[in-house]
């Protein structure tokens, strides 16, 4: 039951995401990202409150948004620019809503978690607004590609020759030589992939692009659960049945959006 629930909202999400990468406009696409950053928020922020932390979630919300403009038209409204809005907003905020002893115990790590999100979440997966506006949907894919050859190869490795745990605590079922086949299926999808969506980028740009993509996606999801094993639960919601939570869903992409982003413009 849990592979048949876990297949069905599969291809249900990737004919949601597929459809919208292909077709959407600019502007539906964007809210789209928005959409997606907001679910993983309320999750996150669920997490923290587990442990009666308290990250206060509509700053949070509003924090990530201004975050997000920034990715809109970044010669007139700059991610700097969106930092000292930010910082005047949560100057301002914890201000007056630090007004009690129990409060101001809470000071610190609210502050903290409230200011930490728009950075972790919005910040990286605005950056498939840039992919898509600046390389079109066929980059997108070659991306995803990386990711979900990588994440395959891995699982496959693991489950078959896994002996060395490679981050137990944060992921205890990962191991070394899951790691060490998902670099290579990367690496691989990367080089197929890439006769189906980017002909023209040489063999070897597609090689280190799936190797060092996946290796930070492989950095980037026993980090995020670090937050869940903190939290004491095993995914961050069950809104998606048999896949967890959007935060879940999205977990690796957090580090290899940017990055894959940036190699771009390197190897151009």
């Amino acid at each position: 039951m849990n592979f048949k629930k876990r297949t069905i909202t599969a291809l249900i999400l990737l004919s949601i995401v597929l459809t919208i990468i292909q077709w959407a406009s600019n502007p539906i696409f964007f809210a789209f990202i928005q959409l997606i950053i907001m679910a993983a928020i309320i999750e996150f922020n669920g997490l923290a409150q587990r442990r009666n932390l308290r990250p206060q979630s509509l700053l949070s919300l509003l924090s990530a948004l201004i975050v997000s403009l920034s990715f809109v038209h970044p010669e007139k409204f700059s991610l700097s620019q969106a930092i000292v809005i930010l910082l005047f907003i949560f100057c301002l905020y914890f201000l007056v809503y630090t007004n009690s002893l129990e409060k101001i115990v809470y000071f610190p790590t609210s502050i903290a978690l409230t200011f930490l999100v728009p950075f972790y979440i919005s910040f990286p997966l605005n950056f498939f607004y840039w992919l898509r506006l600046e390389y079109g949907p066929s980059v997108i894919y070659f991306f995803l590609s990386i990711i979900f050859m990588g994440d395959t190869g891995a699982y496959l490795i693991g489950h078959q020759f896994g002996r060395h745990r490679l981050v137990p605590l944060a992921s205890p079922k990962k191991t070394v030589e899951g790691a060490i086949g998902g670099l290579f299926w990367a690496a691989a999808g990367a080089t197929i992939a890439r006769f189906v969506f980017w002909p023209d980028l040489p063999l070897w740009s597609a090689f280190f692009l799936g190797l060092i993509t996946h290796a930070t996606a492989q950095v980037a999801d026993p980090f995020e659960s670090l937050f869940k094993r903190a939290a004491g639960v095993k995914d961050s919601s069950n809104v998606l049945p048999g896949h967890g939570g959007f935060l879940d869903r999205v977990d690796s992409l957090l580090l290899a959006t940017p990055v894959y982003y940036y190699l771009l413009r390197l190897f151009q």
